[in-house]
């Protein structure tokens, strides 16, 4: 199994990037694949999520209405459009897969973002820098 991301860089509040994570040695359509970041300090935290066998996402209310994520299966590649970017969206942006949900649900029915701690594969890695 192998994740590969790319696409990190340096932009001015305001500016636009594109991650690609490109995936090979597992059944695409069959797993989740999300977005993950981390900034020094804090936690790693879910982004967006995406099924690609039924398009389905899932993402954090922070980033809603300007990140969108997508998935190419021929190219067995999920990427992450990110718009208005902030210096709080400054982090290690990650991508991960597993064969379960993007989310989970509690008995009383709310509904979270799946742990980074379920997913088994994750590249290594890309570096999104936002300046004021």
């Amino acid at each position: 199994v192998q994740l590969v991301e790319s696409g990190g860089g340096s932009v001015q509040t305001g500016g636009s990037l594109r991650l690609s994570c490109a995936t090979s040695g597992f059944p695409f359509d069959d797993y989740v694949i999300a977005w993950f970041r981390q900034a020094p300090g804090k936690e790693r935290e879910g982004v967006q999520c995406i099924s690609p066998r039924d398009r389905s996402t899932w993402e954090r209310d922070s980033v809603r209405g300007r990140f969108t994520i997508s998935s190419d299966s021929a190219k067995s590649t999920v990427y992450l459009q990110m718009n208005r970017l902030q210096p709080e969206d400054s982090a290690v942006y990650y991508c991960a897969a597993d064969a379960g949900s993007c989310y989970y649900c509690t008995p009383d029915d709310a509904c979270y973002f799946k742990d980074d701690d379920k997913y088994w594969d994750w590249g290594q890695g890309t570096q999104v820098t936002v300046s004021s």
